[in-house]
């Protein structure tokens, strides 16, 4: 896949996909849950399993983080559930965020240029 295959404002390179178990979700606050996530730049998509009580993003977490996805799940009304390996996934997901947005923002640097000959030695 390449970069014209997502949405506008998701790489290639730094998409990720999360899955979210909720707590908290009706059939009212679902749908406006899974309407103002998919309208932040950077979604490629979300959606919301009934049977799970699980959200599905996929996102360019170099400009989306977890936090952001936290505060609009509050925001209608439901949570993240208290689960441990919730709050362990949640741990690791920020984690894997965080090196994404730094990576993307880290500049390579490559110097081409033959190495100088050490004084002294015998090659020139």
């Amino acid at each position: 896949m390449t970069d014209l295959d997502h949405r506008f404002g998701v790489k290639e390179a730094n998409l990720v996909v999360r899955y979210l178990k909720l707590e908290g979700i009706t059939a009212e606050n679902r749908d406006k849950l899974v309407s103002s996530i998919d309208q932040i730049i950077g979604i490629d998509s979300v959606s919301y399993d009934e049977s799970a009580a699980t959200l599905k993003m996929a996102y360019d977490a170099s400009h989306c983080d977890l936090d952001l996805f936290e505060r609009l799940i509050q925001a209608q009304g439901a949570d993240l559930s208290p689960g441990i390996w919730t709050r362990v996934k949640e741990g690791f997901y920020k984690y894997v965020d965080q090196n994404v947005k730094d990576n993307a923002e880290h500049d390579p640097y490559c110097n081409n240029a033959l190495p100088k000959a050490l004084p002294g030695s015998r090659k020139r």
